[in-house]
């Protein structure tokens, strides 16, 4: 009996993380966003082609956009319909959590990060944004003493535990 070829489609769970951003800044607050997407853009999250390493969100005419994302050209589609992959997306807020959101990163130190980039239950594509102020290179040297004594820390208790 043959099998079925498994899909490479995500349709739930994380399409993207972005390591980099528990590394440089120090997350305080987090918060769920949906995304304004073109079909060549969710189709080509779905293929897993994004990188959210140089995001930031930020505001433009009064909205939360986020910049610096780059998704992928979806290969099926033909040129006219391709998206622009590193264009502005529009970040789908209640009114309430964007002015917070944007009243604390215009206070100095501040910057709104993605997190992670994945597909809800439903199928819709979220993303989370962290309200983060940004390390120093102190910080870092004590994030890397704490992971590697953690790692240290695991390593004897499963030798001798």
């Amino acid at each position: 009996m043959a099998q079925k070829k498994r899909s490479t489609l995500t349709s739930t769970g994380t399409i993207s993380v972005n390591r980099r951003a528990k590394f440089d800044y120090e997350i305080e607050e987090e918060v769920e966003a949906g995304l304004q997407l073109l079909g060549t853009e969710v189709k080509s999250l779905r293929r897993g082609t994004v990188n959210l390493s140089d995001a930031y969100a930020g505001p433009k005419d009064g909205e939360m956009y986020l910049f610096n994302v780059h998704i992928g050209d979806y290969p099926n589609a033909p040129a006219k319909f391709q998206h622009e992959p590193k264009r502005a997306r529009k970040l789908l807020l209640h009114k309430r959590e964007r002015d917070k959101f944007l009243g604390a990163a215009k206070q100095g130190g501040y910057t709104l990060v993605p997190l992670r980039l994945y597909f809800n239950n439903r199928g819709i594509c979220k993303l989370a944004l962290g309200l983060g102020k940004g390390k120093r290179q102190v910080d870092k040297r004590e994030t890397i003493k704490q992971r590697d004594w953690q790692r240290k820390k695991a390593q004897v208790m499963k030798e001798y535990g």
